[in-house]
């Protein structure tokens, strides 16, 4: 009797996993997928971290419980090795992460409900989840920089080897490449956000007297997003806004309109629909500065002096940067953009921004532009804030596209050395721990093709 109980639950887990993609585990079953060395998979896991990661938009050729399955198994052998070797990570930073994901989530779902009815379990199941799969996570990553750091520096001659070794169609092109200096001027800042906050509090008053704010918000926000719905934000976790937009739309009660905020992204008048615990849903109303003809005139005709003085051999291009230039990014190196990521002073053409490159691309190395409307670098964040500013540049140098050379292009080898070196070492770390833990996948998962071999003995 007992056999049959069992015989039939595994006949309705086969039914139910016959094809994985498009299957949703309902909680009804829940076994081991997978044993390695002491810690085992649950099918629950699986499929959790599945249905979040199509959430996210994950795509894959191969059944996507597949890519889930091997990824956590991959986990799994460095989390252990991490274990034995007391690697630890900051608890906070779990925390932190966990939280991330979580409003994200609460986000896309408006809420506690939506998240429960497509997860099918309570949030604090979830979360503890989550918090362990990212406990494991951050412990296996830092398990991979252990291992990549005890490589050692790649030597002159190892990256002659690896160059000599590579095949030469192998290799990457490079993009064409510019090294450009700049003088950029900015506008009066202060006067154009002046004149924004002077418009909504006329907005505001509006709204005191009785006209709709979403009404306002459609007419004259500058969100696109939002500006077709009224202004409305939708329920979202506080944590996604700016922490400024944030606090107001928190501290306000529904249907109350805050006084004006401003964060990186303009000026806002916020007016609170509804909130719960950490979200809350709002409708907003943004403005950004906006700069007059007479702004850009005077930058213009200042800029064109600067350049005709530099032509006239009165000032050189350097003096004159430090001198006038309002980009202390620049300003300090007579004017050269380094790269933002990588600091060489040459920029992938990629990388530049459109209005830059269409005044790059006609001309030749030495030449200085007209006077031009473009953005700033600066970030708040991590997210371009990207301020109105007006430049001229000087052209330096243009290298063509071409696949990288030991001579010219020594650095990109030796990053590319450095990288495959410790990727090499991080191969054989698996290899090795495949040969020497026990592992055990369920026959539900045996035909499913992995990228690695050897995980199914």
């Amino acid at each position: 009797m007992r056999f049959k109980v069992f015989l039939t639950a595994l006949l309705l887990l086969v039914v139910m996993m016959t094809d994985l993609s498009a299957q949703k585990y309902d909680g009804l079953i829940d076994k081991t997928v997978a044993l390695v060395g002491n810690s085992v998979i649950l099918l629950s896991q699986v499929e959790s971290e599945a249905m979040y990661m199509q959430r996210m938009g994950y795509v894959s050729e191969r059944d996507i419980r597949c890519d889930v399955l091997e990824n956590m198994m991959e986990v799994k052998l460095f989390y252990t090795q991490a274990m034995l070797d007391s690697l630890a990570v900051n608890p906070d930073m779990i925390e932190a992460m966990l939280n991330e994901r979580v409003d994200g989530i609460l986000s896309q779902f408006g809420g506690e409900e939506g998240v429960v009815n497509y997860f099918g379990r309570p949030i604090h199941e979830l979360r503890n989840q989550w918090r362990d799969r990212i406990l494991e996570q951050n412990l296996a990553s830092e398990m991979r920089r252990s291992i990549a750091g005890k490589v050692g520096d790649v030597t002159p001659k190892e990256v002659e080897r690896f160059y000599k070794r590579t095949p030469k169609d192998s290799l990457p092109m490079l993009p064409e490449q510019y090294k450009i200096s700049e003088i950029t001027l900015y506008p009066d800042v202060e006067k154009a956000a002046l004149a924004v906050r002077e418009r909504l509090l006329e907005f505001r008053q509006r709204v005191l007297d009785g006209e709709k704010f979403s009404l306002l918000a459609t007419l004259y926000s500058e969100d696109p997003g939002s500006a077709m719905r009224g202004g409305e934000l939708g329920m979202s976790s506080k944590s996604v806004f700016w922490p400024e937009f944030s606090d107001a739309a928190m501290a306000l009660k529904p249907g109350q309109v805050s006084s004006i905020v401003q964060t990186p992204n303009g000026f806002h008048l916020i007016q609170l629909i509804s909130r719960e615990g950490d979200m809350f849903n709002a409708r907003h109303i943004l403005l950004k500065p906006r700069y007059t003809m007479e702004d850009r005139n005077s930058a213009f005709i200042r800029l064109d002096s600067i350049r005709n003085a530099i032509l006239a051999d009165s000032i050189t291009f350097e003096q004159a940067a430090k001198k006038f230039s309002g980009d202390p990014l620049t300003r300090t190196n007579g004017g050269l953009v380094p790269d933002a990521e990588s600091g060489s002073p040459f920029i992938d053409v990629d990388k530049l921004k459109p209005e830059e490159y269409s005044v790059l691309k006609d001309m030749k190395a030495g030449e200085i532009s007209m006077p031009f409307e473009s953005t700033d670098s600066e970030t708040r964040a991590g997210i371009s804030v990207g301020n109105t500013v007006y430049k001229i540049i000087r052209l330096d140098e243009i290298r063509p596209s071409h696949a990288p050379t030991f001579s010219e292009d020594f650095n990109i080898l030796l990053n590319m050395a450095t990288n495959q070196k410790a990727a090499d070492a991080i191969d054989a770390f698996i290899d090795e721990k495949l040969e020497t833990t026990y592992i055990v996948i369920d026959p539900l998962f045996q035909k499913c093709v992995f990228k690695r071999d050897g995980w199914v003995k």
